[in-house]
C-alpha cells in the first residue's frame, strides 16, 4: 500500500539520501550520489523495485519516528504485544564509500525481529546477482555492488536477503549496507556504534553554530537547516533541489518531474538563508559552486545542473515504475534545464550581491561575470520566457522574469562591480534599470484589476507576484502591491496555504508550500503580523512527524504532495521565520532581502 510522504524521513550523508518509512521500510536509495539510479524504488512502485524493510515479524500496535535533537540520525519506535523495539538509521559521513547503517534494539521486553532486503539496480528494473563475501552477501549489478553486512546469520529465500531473530531486553544487532565498484571488497569491519556516536557529534557540533535567542519557532528553523544540510553535495557545495523524482504534483496527475539537480533558482534564497543564520561557509561553498557552473559564459546558463556542475539532463521516461500512488510517467532528468528563463540571471547576480555584503571577497571570475549578465540581460531582457514556474506552454513576458532581469542591474550599481566603470556607462545602466522598472510596473500592472498579472497582457495573479517586495522592486507600502496582495488572497489563498496560480481543473495541484511563506512575509509587509503568524504556523503545522516539508500540500485530502523533501519549502520557512523576528525586533523597512 502506498506510504503517506508525511510518513517518510529521510537520512543521508551529504552525498546521497535514503527514505525510511514509519514501518521500517527504505524505500528510496540512489548510490553512489543523488541523482545516480536508485537501488531501493518502491517509493515509486512497490516491493518489486527495491526496498529494505527491518522491523518487528509480530503485530505492531504503534509506529512513530523521530530524529534525534540536532541531528540526522532517525529511531523508529515500534510497540509490540511483547515489547518495543527501536531502529536506529543513519548514513556516516563517507571515509571512501557510502553506508548505510541500522541498529535494532529491544528497549522493552523482548521483539522478535526480521530484516528483508530486496535490491533492484536501475530504478527498480535489474534484480543482483548475490553471493556470499566475508560474513555477509554481496549483490552484483555491472559495475555495482552492494554488500550487507551483519552479526546476525543472513540467507538468501528467492531473491530477497532475510534475517530473523529474536531481541531480549537491552540486546541490539547492527545492520551495515556498503557500496562500492562490483571488483571491490566494501563494507567489512564498521564499528555501527562508534559511527553512530560520530553521526550524532557532527550534526548537533554543526547546528550549534546557530544563535537562534528570541527566534520563533526554533525547532522548526533548525530542522529546516539540518535538512538543507543533507541536501547540500558535501564535495562541491551543490544543492539538490529534493532528492526524489517523479512524486506528483497532482494526484494522479502528469507533472512528475525529476527535482535530484540544482536550480539556480534557489542561489540567492539559499545565500540569504546561510548567511543570515551565520553559516557563511556553506554560503560560500553554493557561491562557489554557483560560479564554476556558470562559467565564463552567462548567455549559457541553465537553469539548472547536476550535482557536480555538469549540464546534461537528458529527460526519459521509466515504464516500468507504476508512479506514486499510480501517478505516471516516473521520469528522469529534466527537460527544463533547456528553457530560457529570464529570472535565472537574477538570481544569480543578486547572489554575488549577497555574498559581497557578507563579506565574501570577490573573485576573478565573479567580476568578470557580474560585467558579463549586465550585457546580456541588457540584451535580452525583453524576450519572453518560460516564467518561474517553468511552463512548458507558450513562451510569455512574465513580470516575474522581467523583475527579476531589472535586479541585475540594480543589485550591479549597488555594487563594487560598478565602480569599475566609466561614469556614461555607469549612467546609461542607471537610464536602462529605470526604463526596465517603467516598463514593467506600466505593462504587468492591470489598473483596472488593480493588480500585476502573471504576464503582461494577462488576467491571472500568480503567487510569483508576492516576491516583488522581497527582491526590492517595490515595498509592500506602495499601493499597487497592495492590490496585488488582495488580489492573491483572493484568487490563491485557501486556509492559509497558496497556490502557485489559479486552477480550474477538477483535480488541482497542491498548494506551493513555498508560497505560503511567502504570503506571510508580505502580511508583515503591511502590519499585519496575527495572519503571518496564523500562515506560518499552518504550514509548520502539517510537517511530517519528522518536521520535513515537501513541495506542495493537497488540502482536500490533507496529505503533502510534490517532491520530498523540498529545498525551497525550508529556506522559505527559514526567511519567514527571520522576517518575523526583524519585524519584532522594529526592522521594519523596504529593503531587499535578496
Amino acid at each position: 500500500m502506498t506510504v503517506p510522504l508525511e510518513d517518510y524521513a529521510m537520512i543521508g550523508d551529504g552525498e546521497t539520501v535514503a527514505l525510511v518509512s514509519r514501518h521500517g521500510s527504505v524505500d528510496w536509495l540512489c548510490l553512489p550520489r543523488f541523482d545516480s539510479p536508485a537501488c531501493c524504488a518502491a517509493l515509486l512502485g512497490d516491493e518489486r523495485h527495491g526496498y529494505w524493510s527491518l522491523a518487528p515479524s509480530v503485530e505492531v500496535l504503534e509506529s512513530r519516528q523521530a530524529y534525534r535533537p540536532d541531528t540526522m540520525v532517525l529511531d523508529t519506535e515500534f510497540q509490540c504485544e511483547g515489547g518495543t523495539l527501536v531502529v536506529t538509521d543513519f548514513m556516516p559521513v563517507r571515509d571512501g564509500r557510502p553506508l548505510l547503517i541500522r541498529i535494532a534494539r529491544a528497549t522493552k521486553g523482548s521483539v522478535e525481529l526480521i530484516s528483508r532486503a530486496a535490491f533492484r539496480f536501475d530504478y527498480g528494473n535489474m534484480p543482483p546477482w548475490i553471493v556470499p563475501e566475508g560474513e555477509g552477501l554481496a549483490m552484483h549489478v555491472g559495475p555495482d555492488k552492494l554488500a550487507l553486512h551483519a552479526d546476525v546469520p543472513l540467507k538468501l529465500e528467492g531473491d530477497v536477503v532475510v534475517s530473523r531473530l529474536a531481541l531480549a531486553e537491552g540486546e541490539s544487532r547492527a545492520f551495515v549496507l556498503a557500496y562500492g565498484r562490483s571488483n571491490e571488497i566494501v563494507g567489512d569491519g564498521i564499528d555501527a556504534e562508534a559511527a553512530l556516536r560520530d553521526a550524532e557529534n557532527e550534526g548537533r557540533e554543526w547546528i550549534a553554530r546557530l544563535e537562534d535567542d528570541g527566534l520563533a519557532y526554533p525547532q522548526a528553523v533548525r530542522r529546516s537547516l539540518l535538512t538543507l544540510k543533507t541536501l547540500i553535495h558535501r564535495p562541491t557545495g551543490g544543492l539538490v533541489a529534493a532528492p526524489t523524482t517523479s512524486l506528483p504534483e497532482q494526484p494522479g496527475g502528469t507533472m512528475n518531474w525529476d527535482y535530484r539537480y540544482c536550480w539556480l533558482r534557489d542561489a540567492a534564497f539559499t545565500l540569504d538563508a546561510f548567511v543570515e543564520c551565520g553559516f557563511v561557509e556553506e554560503a560560500r561553498d553554493w557561491r562557489d559552486w554557483i560560479l564554476r557552473a556558470v562559467a565564463g559564459a552567462p548567455e549559457k546558463m541553465q537553469i539548472m545542473y547536476r550535482v557536480d556542475g555538469s549540464r546534461r539532463l537528458d529527460e526519459a521516461e521509466l515504464p516500468w515504475l507504476p508512479g506514486y500512488r499510480f501517478a505516471k510517467p516516473v521520469r528522469v532528468g529534466n527537460a527544463a534545464a533547456g528553457q530560457l528563463q529570464l529570472d535565472v540571471w537574477g538570481e544569480l547576480m543578486s547572489a554575488l550581491h549577497i555574498a559581497e555584503r557578507a563579506g565574501m571577497e570577490r573573485t576573478t571570475q565573479g567580476r568578470h561575470l557580474e560585467h558579463a549578465v549586465v550585457d546580456h540581460v541588457a540584451r535580452v531582457w525583453t524576450q519572453p520566457d518560460q516564467g518561474l514556474w517553468e511552463s512548458r506552454g507558450e513562451p510569455r513576458h512574465y513580470v516575474y522574469s522581467k523583475a527579476m532581469a531589472w535586479v541585475v542591474l540594480d543589485r550591479f550599481l549597488d555594487g563594487r562591480g560598478a565602480q569599475e566603470l566609466a561614469m556614461e556607462r555607469r549612467a546609461e545602466l542607471h537610464a536602462l534599470r529605470d526604463h526596465m522598472h517603467a516598463t514593467i510596473c506600466a505593462e504587468g500592472f492591470d489598473t483596472g484589476l488593480n493588480t500585476f498579472t502573471s504576464f503582461y497582457g494577462g488576467s491571472e495573479v500568480d503567487a510569483s507576484l508576492l516576491l516583488l517586495p522581497k527582491i526590492g522592486f517595490l515595498p509592500m507600502s506602495d499601493a499597487r502591491m497592495a492590490g496585488t496582495l488582495h488580489a492573491i488572497e483572493a484568487q490563491l489563498v485557501e486556509g492559509g496555504f497558496v497556490r502557485r496560480h489559479r486552477m480550474e481543473a477538477l483535480v488541482p495541484e497542491g498548494a506551493f508550500l513555498a508560497c505560503s511563506f511567502w504570503l506571510a512575509e508580505c502580511l508583515l509587509g503591511v502590519g499585519r503580523r496575527a495572519d503571518a503568524v496564523r500562515t506560518i504556523e499552518a504550514v509548520i503545522g502539517i510537517a511530517g512527524r519528522t518536521g520535513l516539508l515537501s513541495e506542495e500540500y493537497d488540502t482536500r485530502s490533507r496529505r503533502l504532495t510534490g517532491n520530498h523533501p523540498q529545498a525551497l519549502s525550508h529556506l522559505a520557512l527559514i526567511q519567514a521565520v527571520l522576517a518575523l523576528k526583524r519585524f519584532d525586533d522594529g526592522e521594519r523597512g523596504n529593503d531587499a532581502d535578496l
